[in-house]
């Protein structure tokens, strides 16, 4: 009987689990079904420039895992039973259970509105391609003038305000930051940062913190265009025509509804294999998981640490399927990407557990640079070995499989 993997998300850590899985294990003796609900990938990392207008390469599933075994299943999962191990999907042919022996679990995360009033219905968001289709064609209306704020001083933050602001230098861009500028670069860094944002003329609000966003209609005071608006603690207002909001993430509620310990985050809690320290027969990774890395601190969510995290967890499950070794990888960070625009970038290199250092790469090269890791990114998706022969092996140990309700029947 074959050991049935379930993999739930294709994004990056879903997408190279479930095709590493494949390269590890025998054909025969493993059925790896993979769960996400559309039918292309998405590169995540690239979501401010869809917004601004261009075009990202189509990368079908159908194509990136042709002849690799993995059957895409492209379904919605709405609920997940791990005491009974099976999942509950809902698809083109309706309702859908589905039995497994092993669960990776790589929903990922959305946009985080953090509860403040207003951002859910008046906001914009770039956690996923909808969110970005929707902002591309808000934009594309705006008239010159018009102003444009993003709310989030974080990578994701940084990075939008400056595509925006180079893609529509016609627009009035603006960034609402709750601390200063780059705040957790080096100050070589953030002096390039502040370089960037001035030639690109984004108006940058520091140590302010937005408690609404509000749809009544204000004046701008230098072009007289009507706004919506954000509005701060400090009881000012600033004009929105567009407002971006970038201040973080929150992972997928489903796993809070089931009996996996998890963390005040509503992540997994995970050990060094990707694991779940509650139910052996689960793996997290990616924003799922709340897995430490050096230093005792949670890994963030983000691709610099999900890929490779993607990476231990379908080695661990081979090696346990198979009787190998354990993968015993450290997961750590090299670097910080940022691209700001497509002519400009900074790569902040850091320790091990993502403190800056001294060192940063600034300018032309930095952009090349940044580009090249989002490259690379999308290429370890389809090449999850990193191009080195792997020799599928046969499972010797599969883990006893507990009762579970009957497979692929209508929910």
């Amino acid at each position: 009987m074959q050991h049935r993997i379930v993999v739930l998300g294709a994004g990056y850590t879903g997408a190279i689990a479930a095709g590493r899985l494949a390269k590890r294990l025998h054909r025969e003796d493993v059925a790896i079904t993979l769960v996400n609900a559309e039918p292309d990938f998405v590169e995540r990392v690239r979501m401010h420039q869809l917004a601004v207008g261009q075009d990202l390469a189509p990368r079908p599933f159908s194509e990136m895992f042709a002849g690799t075994g993995v059957e895409l299943k492209l379904a919605k999962v709405t609920a997940v039973d791990v005491d009974r191990r099976t999942v509950a999907v809902h698809g083109a042919h309706g309702a859908e259970t589905l039995a497994y022996d092993t669960l990776v679990y790589a929903l990922g995360s959305a946009w985080n509105d953090q509860g403040v009033p207003g951002t859910a219905e008046h906001a914009h968001e770039i956690a996923g391609r909808p969110g970005a289709l929707r902002l591309r064609a808000r934009l594309a209306g705006l008239d010159a003038g018009q102003p444009v704020v993003v709310v989030g001083g974080g990578l994701t933050g940084v990075e939008a305000a400056a595509e925006i602001a180079e893609a529509r230098p016609d627009l009035d861009i603006a960034l609402v930051a709750r601390g200063a500028l780059g705040d957790w670069l080096s100050p070589k860094g953030a002096r390039h940062l502040r370089k960037v944002f001035g030639r690109l003329g984004i108006t940058v609000h520091e140590h302010t913190a937005v408690t609404g966003v509000e749809a009544d209609r204000v004046t701008t005071a230098v072009t007289g265009v009507e706004a919506d608006r954000v509005t701060t603690a400090d009881d000012k207002a600033v004009p929105a025509a567009v407002t971006v909001w970038t201040t973080g993430f929150a992972v997928h509620p489903i796993a809070t509804a089931t009996t996996l310990e998890v963390g005040d985050t509503g992540q997994i809690v995970v050990d060094g294999t990707m694991r779940s320290v509650s139910h052996p027969d689960v793996y997290a990774i990616g924003d799922a998981a709340l897995a430490m890395g050096p230093g005792d601190k949670p890994l963030r969510m983000s691709c610099a640490s999900g890929t490779p995290a993607a990476w231990q967890a379908a080695d661990a499950i081979a090696a346990r399927l198979t009787g190998g070794k354990l993968p015993k990888v450290p997961l750590r960070y090299f670097n910080q990407c940022i691209s700001l625009g497509r002519r400009e970038g900074l790569i902040q290199y850091v320790t091990a557990d993502d403190r800056s250092v001294r060192a940063a790469l600034t300018g032309r090269p930095a952009a090349v640079y940044k580009e090249l890791v989002c490259k690379g990114a999308a290429w370890g998706v389809a090449n999850p070995t990193l191009g080195i022969p792997a020799r599928r092996r046969r499972v010797v140990a599969p883990e006893p499989a507990r009762p579970h309700s009957t497979a692929g029947t209508a929910a």
